[in-house]
């Protein structure tokens, strides 16, 4: 069966998520590390088309091959900064809300790392809610 187009079903809840991708390009995180987000949550959700799409994002920014085969495994590593290691603790913690409760720890981490406005956004709908959308 073929998957119904968001776009074309529901256009405002599209132009809403739309809207949501904006905010996240202006609100002060960097291009790569929005993307490196998008990807880690991908690989928690399982999606393979959204692991593909931010795959394809980070390599056209350059991001380093190392870094990107290694982000499953990304407490283990010494490949990103302390902001990164904050926003993918951020990001593993919202992405398994049901299982963490977002830990103290982890939010204290984030409030160190990111501005108000920048660490209050969740990457956990962005990958499952925006594919289909064309």
């Amino acid at each position: 069966m073929q998957r119904y187009s968001q776009a074309k079903v529901a256009p405002d809840g599209t132009r809403a998520m739309l809207g949501l991708e904006r905010y996240l390009h202006e609100c002060g995180l960097e291009e790569s590390l929005l993307h490196l987000i998008k990807l880690r949550a991908s690989q928690i959700n399982g999606c393979a088309y959204c692991l593909d799409m931010y795959w394809k994002d980070l390599k056209s920014i350059g991001e380093p091959d190392h870094r990107l085969y290694e982000l499953d495994a990304w407490e283990e590593t010494s490949f990103y900064t302390d902001r990164e290691r904050a926003a993918l603790a951020w990001t593993d913690a919202l992405t398994k809300v049901a299982e963490t409760h977002v830990p103290d720890d982890v939010y204290n981490e984030v409030r160190e790392q990111f501005s108000e406005k920048s660490s209050l956004i969740p990457p956990w709908p962005l990958p499952q809610s925006m594919r289909g959308t064309d």
